[in-house]
């Protein structure tokens, strides 16, 4: 059932072209960003990229320097702070420690200056949403950082704010609790309805929580999308290198009358020939190949039939257990290094370190990408565009280049 604290359709923003300029340097370049009226929407980069300034704009800590700010079609750019009726948790959660965890979450209230006895049947509201209201009377000393976080969440959300800024909000817990955490503010968002914008640097944290998520660097989105897309399809190669970990191999696409492939200069890898159309990609024009390391099998080389589309030769640098699954460093025969990350028990017939290896994967596993990085200058030599040949059965193979 919906809370009372819910919301109905409040909460849309758009962002417009923000910029901002610290002295010389520019933290946002013309950021523009649709979020849906409850919807749940990641800010995710590295330390610097300008998630936290656009989150400081949409609040009003920061006047952009161009570009405008709206709430629900609202113009919100030039609105003072305390009349934006916006929600905001931190990550040093700034609960008034002389105060319990009602008292708190009341202080949003009277502020507002809300009737007492309308402040008190609101507060138990919102710690019911929080599962606090056994807490209610406690001080936050008294209180685990996990509840301290939801003491700062109900006093967010207990003036029904269309829209929640979060801003590392879990950022100071430990690993076990942040990860219980995630699992609650989703929740909680959910039950309340409000729309969300969260920052975090976490990708794991980001692609647990989030509708979308606009991945951010040096001031600008790279792209927005939901977690499984930016994840199995990337559309830069920054965002393929930063969504989690990647076996990456770079050279230029080319295509011929038996199909397309990669040419790295020590090999000519398939690719399917619609990667090479989604991004325009012209004959030698640079380019990535992405595999995810879950996507990627190894096996003990001559051990097993050759079955799967791609398959490189390798030997096996290192095996490391964590836990759930086994990851395995491979250098390949050329040097390139690959990594493979297998379920444990689903490696029946495991390598050891040492071993000679066969790497595959299935064509459609791995996304081809526009290599941006083409510019450090490391392919400039022209690469010979041979032919892919096939294994006679109908499968795409990889051919040593001359």
């Amino acid at each position: 059932m919906r809370s009372r604290v819910g919301l109905d359709s409040r909460g849309a923003v758009r962002l417009k072209e923000l910029t901002r300029w610290y002295g010389e340097l520019r933290a946002l370049d013309r950021i523009s960003l649709d979020v849906h009226a409850g919807e749940f929407v990641t800010l995710l980069g590295a330390s610097g990229s300008g998630k936290t300034t656009t989150l400081r704009c949409v609040a009003g800590f920061l006047k952009p320097d161009s570009g405008r700010v709206f709430l629900d079609g609202r113009d919100i750019t030039d609105v003072p702070i305390h009349k934006r009726n916006i929600g905001m948790v931190f990550q040093n959660y700034a609960l008034f420690p002389h105060m319990t965890a009602a008292d708190n979450v009341a202080f949003a209230l009277r502020v507002r200056h809300v009737p007492g006895a309308e402040i008190q049947r609101q507060v138990m509201e919102a710690l019911e949403v929080v599962h606090l209201t056994a807490q209610a009377r406690r001080y936050p000393r008294q209180l685990s950082g996990g509840q301290q976080q939801r003491v700062a969440l109900a006093r967010a959300i207990v003036f029904r704010p269309p829209l929640l800024l979060m801003d590392e909000p879990l950022g100071a817990l430990d690993k076990k609790l942040r990860e219980a955490m995630q699992v609650e503010v989703k929740r909680i968002s959910r039950e309340v309805g409000v729309t969300v914008l969260y920052v975090t640097h976490d990708q794991e944290e980001a692609l647990a929580m989030s509708d979308r998520i606009a991945v951010y660097r040096n001031g600008r989105i790279e792209q927005v999308g939901a977690g499984e897309e930016l994840y199995e399809r990337p559309a830069t190669l920054f965002v393929a290198s930063f969504m989690g970990e990647s076996s990456i191999f770079h050279g230029r696409f080319q295509r011929q009358v038996t199909g397309a492939y990669l040419d790295d200069g020590q090999r000519r890898i398939p690719v399917t020939d619609e990667s090479g159309r989604r991004l325009g990609l012209q004959a030698g024009q640079p380019a990535a190949l992405v595999i995810r390391p879950e996507r990627m099998r190894v096996h003990r080389s001559g051990s097993r039939p050759a079955s799967i589309g791609i398959q490189l030769q390798g030997a096996l640098r290192e095996a490391v257990y964590v836990g759930s699954s086994r990851k395995y460093m491979i250098t390949l025969d050329d040097g390139q290094e690959v990594v493979v990350r297998v379920g444990v028990g689903t490696d029946v017939e495991a390598p050891q370190t040492g071993d000679e290896v066969t790497v595959t994967w299935a064509l459609e596993h791995a996304v081809l990408v526009r290599d941006d990085q083409a510019e450090r200058g490391a392919l400039d030599a022209v690469v010979s565009p041979n032919v892919v040949v096939d294994d006679g059965a109908g499968r795409p193979t990889v051919e040593a280049a001359p």
